[in-house]
């Protein structure tokens, strides 16, 4: 990742690039960073649901101990 970083900046410092391409290259990073932010709340979706499936579990385990 740091690898990729490092590129994107020595590719943004040459001279032959045109502004149009910076442009687009920082489009593109700001899509990603997009991106990255909505796997994160997708992730936090996920927890979510991971922990009321361990409350469920859990209840169902309080019950079976409370039937044996």
């Amino acid at each position: 990742h740091y690898y990729m970083c490092r590129r994107l900046y020595t590719h943004d410092i040459s001279p032959h690039v045109s502004g149009r391409e910076r442009e687009r290259e920082g489009e593109r990073q700001r899509q990603r960073e997009r991106q990255r932010e909505g796997e994160r709340e997708r992730e936090g979706e996920r927890g979510r649901e991971r922990e009321t499936e361990r409350e469920r579990k859990g209840g169902r385990e309080r019950e079976r101990s409370d039937i044996l």
